[in-house]
């Protein structure tokens, strides 16, 4: 399968996918110039792309997970979605978690990107629910 994809600058980087088998494609942050978030900030970051995914299929936006682990970087609505439909800038929500600033630099590998195929459903409004042992029971429920 082939996903287009659109380059939307000069500095703009195209989609890695870091080893053979990776599930994900790392996007790249499309900045002018390095930004420092703040401990605490969030901040929109473009990353200068945009695809054209085929209809069925998303794309989602996850967290690398060295940012994460190494630098307390994560993302505010992770996954975060693109859908079929949206032709503009991918740009990534990305939070400080740490207690320290972090500085992104233009080029910089940010996220992860991974196209999945979406299921045909079709909701069903029903008055009553099959059981289960579970029930209703909500967080922390079902044990630590």
């Amino acid at each position: 399968m082939k996903i287009r994809y659109k380059l939307l600058s000069d500095s703009a980087v195209a989609p890695l996918k870091m080893s053979l088998h990776s599930a994900g494609y790392d996007l790249s942050a499309d900045l002018d110039a390095a930004i420092e978030m703040a401990p605490g900030a969030r901040l929109a970051v473009p990353t200068g792309l945009a695809i054209e995914l085929p209809i069925g299929f998303e794309a989602q936006i996850r967290p690398r997970s060295g940012l994460a682990l190494n630098n307390g970087i994560g993302i505010v609505n992770s996954p975060g979605t693109i859908d079929a439909d949206y032709r503009g800038e991918i740009k990534v929500i990305l939070v400080n978690l740490s207690n320290e600033s972090f500085r992104i630099e233009p080029g910089m590998r940010i996220c992860q990107m991974v196209i999945s195929k979406l299921p045909e459903i079709e909701l069903e409004e029903s008055p009553d629910l099959g059981a289960t042992e579970r029930a209703d029971g909500g967080f922390g429920s079902t044990g630590h």
